[in-house]
């Protein structure tokens, strides 16, 4: 039994509960989810890896400034503090991303779409997240924790998965293109984001309606994080420009008809084409780390496909000339 399960029951031993549960696997989470019986229902239990409290807990927090604000997240149930365990509504086991093989192309669009009404909806919460001194508005993307998500995709890509770090030159010239990037992106967050919006973080609830979970990292960040997040993660298929295109002038309307400023449809482009370099690399940062320090090779895949975003965008920015060749470089050997 591992000391997550072992806690868990522990939580039910205390609150002289059934102990019916059943191990949920997890994505690239160090936590863990059980379904359990709870109150003559099913719910899921998060068991995380050490105690928190309540007052300081990330995901509590939003949670609670994402439901004050009429956004679909799962219903906190219970929580026990020194077990590390909260208990949630049970939102099914509909994954929008498994949905996406099974169901048609309109289909897909329609919940696409629905996808980014939410991210304008999340958008729209800024200011409250700022009022009640969540956690969330007191964090931001700023050139420390961009500059830090760059620097992961580094090591993990090319000293942990490829085993040949950059030389000293190409690291040096490298270091100063993101410094470049991140200080530009630090400028344009001014938003709420959810942080790590894409397919797998959305599920189809029993009535069909997007819900929203892992939503513990939300803060300030661009008005483009979360689309790009939405549109570009785990690709296996460049979209075309047109499409993305087409996304972003539907966020843009969105964002309009919730009463939000209206947002330059030309510089929104160019922040999205910004961010996706940011983004996209921190992605391949993860897939890179999770696929050798835990085993979790599905995400070798998906690496291409974001080099080949990232260098499309650099290309279309014509910018950060170093980054171009690194990544040319990488799609060369991956082509051999």
């Amino acid at each position: 039994m591992s000391d997550f399960e072992r806690r868990l029951r522990y939580f039910f031993a205390d609150r002289g509960a059934t102990d019916d549960i059943y191990r949920l696997s997890p994505d690239a989470s160090t936590r863990e989810y059980f379904r359990i019986s709870w109150q003559g229902q099913t719910a899921i239990a998060c068991v995380y890896p050490e105690q928190f409290v309540a007052s300081e807990q990330s995901y509590l927090d939003v949670t609670k400034l994402f439901e004050a604000n009429g956004l679909p997240v799962a219903r906190i149930y219970d929580f026990d503090e020194a077990l590390g365990v909260i208990v949630q509504e049970d939102l099914g086991d509909t994954i929008l991303r498994d949905a996406f093989e099974q169901i048609s192309c309109e289909d897909r669009e329609g919940f696409i779409d629905e996808a980014i009404n939410l991210i304008a909806r999340i958008q729209l919460a800024t200011e409250s997240a700022y009022q009640t001194n969540s956690i969330a508005g007191r964090l931001k993307f700023d050139v420390e924790k961009l500059l830090w998500e760059l620097n992961f995709f580094r090591e993990h890509y090319f000293e942990t998965l490829r085993h040949r770090p950059l030389s000293v030159s190409a690291n040096a010239a490298i270091e100063q293109e993101f410094l470049e990037l991140c200080r530009e992106l630090e400028t344009r967050a001014s938003v709420l984001c959810h942080r790590d919006f894409h397919a797998a973080n959305l599920m189809i609830d029993r009535n069909n309606d997007l819900r929203m979970i892992d939503h513990q990292d939300a803060r300030i960040g661009t008005a483009t994080y979360d689309l790009v997040s939405l549109l570009l993660d785990r690709i296996t298929e460049l979209p075309s420009p047109d499409w993305l295109s087409e996304k972003r002038r539907l966020l843009i309307e969105e964002r309009v008809g919730l009463g939000l400023p209206r947002l330059d449809e030309e510089d929104l482009s160019y922040e999205f084409r910004m961010q996706t370099i940011q983004r996209c690399l921190k992605a391949t940062g993860t897939f890179s780390y999770q696929s050798v320090n835990r085993r979790k090779t599905y995400f070798l895949p998906f690496i291409k496909p974001m080099f080949e975003i990232v260098l499309r965008a650099t290309q279309n920015l014509d910018r950060f000339p170093v980054l171009q060749e690194v990544v040319s470089s990488e799609l060369y050997r991956a082509d051999a």
